[in-house]
């Protein structure tokens, strides 16, 4: 049995105010391709399918046309579940439609699912509450998948009929996916777990690091962690969506894998190298599996120069990329030298100034001292506080520019 494994889509996300759909079409279709070259026999989508609860008409449009193409009408099994950024309403609305083509979405890990069978023979055999056993037109052995779209502790412990638990997120999945372990996988069929979470070994000095707007609210002590000791011995593989960079959280019992967003989404990831995983399963046997890179889209670039014609020649080099420059200067960077760094470049998102004193450490003036002080000079006071100056006096035109504020509020007093 052959299984592609992709996440975070992500579609319908901007970079900055700039869109990505159609970075996101080519890189979708060129996961079409790798299924379709493959020959796999089922796609997973572990998560985040969209970037907000409301995609746009656009956004949809793109991820049912890609799942339609993935299943080779009806023809290959397409499992999709819900992120945290995604709205499970939202994703389980199509489903009814979906399953004609073999494609099956998941909003919830308490989801009812409902068998079904297309005419070129995905056929679901077997259900049950985050459960799914299918029987694939190519093979003789049923693939089992557990099913964990996003949640936290609260919603977890309302959707599984445990609202008085005193236990932790992950005590509650362990025990519920041993549950469906122990009634379902057996060592007749590939079993797999599908999750959209976040997890790590228990006890790791350095566990993965999250993008900044996958991070909830409260993550304190990694109280929203999953350890992957939480995961039942008879799973072959986890299939893991959330975090956007390719890696293996675990080889044991299983290997636990994040397959990568297929593009990067923050330049948190610039330089990264964007996969799907291609998985190849026996029943009782471990499964092999390896990292396919994708090529489609454009790749997020950092820069970082003391001088604005390096900088240009750099930009110059680099046109078919979305970049970021860190300008590092003795003075603050002036607007004509900003205004040709922009003009240099379509794709340049930002300009971050790095003032070669920075580290002197700068207080503010003391209120006691305010009252001796001219109003500009209590702004180029202020001014050098803040961090994006760190220490520079205002520019000419921008103290012009304060004068000229500071004269029209008091012809107006």
């Amino acid at each position: 049995m052959k299984i592609l494994h992709t996440a975070d889509w992500h579609l319908g996300k901007k970079l900055e105010n700039c869109s990505r759909l159609d970075e996101q079409r080519l890189v979708l279709d060129e996961i079409c391709n790798i299924a379709h070259t493959q020959n796999v026999d089922a796609v997973i989508v572990a998560g985040d399918l969209f970037d907000n609860f409301n995609p746009s008409a656009e956004a949809q449009q793109l991820l049912y046309s890609t799942l339609f193409s993935l299943s080779d009408g009806g023809r290959r099994l397409v499992v999709a579940i819900a992120g945290n950024h995604d709205s499970p309403e939202r994703i389980e609305v199509p489903d009814a439609f979906a399953r004609i083509c073999g494609i099956l979405f998941v909003g919830y890990p308490n989801a009812d699912i409902k068998p079904f069978e297309t005419e070129h023979g995905v056929k679901m055999t077997k259900s049950d509450k985050g459960f799914a056993e299918f029987q694939l037109p190519r093979c003789e052995f049923p693939l089992r998948l557990l099913l964990t779209p996003y949640t936290n502790e609260i919603r977890l412990k309302i959707y599984l009929k445990d609202e008085d638990s005193e236990e932790s997120l992950r005590q509650v999945l362990a025990k519920h996916w041993q549950n469906l372990a122990n009634a379902y996988c057996d060592d007749l069929g590939v079993n797999m777990l599908v999750t959209h979470l976040y997890m790590m070994q228990e006890h790791d000095p350095s566990p993965p690091e999250e993008p900044d707007d996958e991070r909830p609210i409260l993550h304190v002590g990694g109280a929203q962690a999953v350890f992957a000791t939480n995961v039942p011995t008879q799973i072959q593989y986890v299939a893991l969506g959330h975090l956007h960079r390719f890696q293996t959280i675990a080889r044991q019992p299983c290997p636990m894998v994040y397959s990568s967003s297929p593009l990067a989404y923050s330049f948190a990831e610039a330089n990264q190298v964007k996969n799907v995983v291609i998985i190849e399963a026996n029943p009782s046997q471990p499964v092999s599996y390896q990292a396919v890179p994708l090529s489609a889209g454009k790749p997020l670039l950092r820069g970082r120069f003391d001088n604005v014609t390096e900088a240009l020649t750099w930009l110059a080099d680099n046109q078919n990329a979305w970049v970021q420059l860190t300008m590092v200067t003795e003075n603050y960077l002036e607007a004509a030298d900003k205004k040709r760094l922009i003009a240099a470049h379509e794709g340049l998102i930002g300009i971050i100034p790095e003032i070669k004193n920075s580290k002197k450490t700068i207080t503010f003036s003391q209120s006691a001292d305010l009252q001796a002080q001219t109003m500009e000079e209590i702004f180029i006071d202020y001014f050098k506080t803040r961090k994006e100056s760190a220490g520079q006096a205002p520019s000419e035109g921008l103290l012009a520019l304060f004068k000229e504020i500071v004269a029209t509020e008091t012809d107006n007093i």
